[in-house]
């Protein structure tokens, strides 16, 4: 079999393209660091779309991972994955990890899989259509949903008119945008911050109101995400009425979710990287935003809270789990 040729980051514009180089790795080293298991879905997600597309595990392509645990850790994690000198940089989740890649590995090219901030607005990109430098990939700000997921609770259950809200670091902004959001649609909040590296949500709930413990809407954090199947119980264990951002949370036993596919994001940032190992300069490929938002309602957590989603809704959602 004729071998793969891929592309050898060294630092510098001038690298790119180094298909052409006369010596190429047999190896494609990818690095992340993340908040999440290295068993994770998104992780799954993207390996089984770099298998797609002609590489494989330990054979032609490696993906050197770091867990981070608090917001801290992701710029020494990326050190690391620097000092294993990597060939291509995932900046997975929120802007501290791209903000960390930048700072910890030079010139190296990074793939962006951003959520919840804009990084042309924030000044790590020239322009969406042409980034410049060495970052490109997707994006989506989570704060342009705010008020779109509480409409859609609201429509679910009309009698509920106040809910707690976790939210941690990470997720400041979007808890801004749905404290503004709330207030709009006379919905009215109790804004409870997890801090720790692994967070009590009893604990946290224990910080809300009684009257605010009959609904709960989480911002999009990684470690929420990474928490997923805890919240989701948690929520159901005290009686709440939950919403999320993606449709994995709903699939864990939340409520509901509205957003885009987080899973699709990382395939497709796994084509981006196929694209740079080919040759591609990260500079020159435009960064795209998902345009499909999807609604996920369980309908067994529903019933298991003995609430009554609205025919019209359920029409609605884009997947019901029953």
């Amino acid at each position: 079999m004729k071998r793969r040729e891929f592309i050898t980051a060294l630092g510098g514009a001038a690298a790119w393209p180094l298909a052409a180089r006369a010596q190429q790795p047999q190896m494609l080293r990818v690095g992340v660091v993340s908040g999440q298991t290295r068993s994770g879905s998104i992780f799954v997600a993207l390996e089984r779309r770099m298998a797609e597309l002609g590489y494989q595990i330990g054979r032609n392509f490696n993906l050197e991972f770091v867990q981070a645990q608090s917001a801290e850790e992701f710029e020494p994690g990326y050190r690391e994955l620097a000092s294993r000198k990597v060939d291509i940089v995932l900046a997975s989740g929120p802007e501290i990890s791209l903000k960390s890649a930048l700072e910890a590995v030079g010139a190296l090219p990074i793939v962006m899989i951003a959520i919840d901030y804009d990084p042309f607005a924030r000044g790590y990109v020239g322009s969406l259509a042409r980034p410049g430098g060495n970052v490109t990939g997707v994006f989506f700000q989570q704060i342009e949903l705010s008020m779109k997921r509480i409409q859609l609770f609201m429509d679910a259950f009309p009698n509920i008119s106040r809910a707690t809200v976790y939210w941690d670091e990470i997720s400041a902004d979007q808890r801004r945008a749905t404290e503004g959001a709330a207030e709009a649609l006379g919905l009215q909040i109790a804004t409870v911050e997890l801090r720790g590296q692994s967070y009590d949500y009893e604990h946290a709930l224990a910080k809300s109101t009684v009257e605010y413990r009959g609904a709960l809407i989480a911002m999009t954090s990684p470690f929420f995400f990474r928490d997923r199947e805890r919240l989701a119980d948690s929520a159901l264990r005290n009686r709440m009425a939950s919403m999320f951002g993606f449709r994995e949370y709903a699939e864990a036993g939340g409520l509901m979710s509205y957003g885009p596919s987080i899973t699709a994001m990382y395939r497709r940032a796994a084509e981006y990287v196929d694209r740079i190992a080919k040759g591609a300069k990260p500079s020159e490929l435009p960064i795209e935003q998902p345009t499909k938002f999807e609604l996920v309602i369980n309908l067994k957590t529903a019933k298991a809270l003995g609430l009554d989603v609205p025919p019209t809704l359920l029409a609605r959602a884009d997947e019901v789990i029953e």
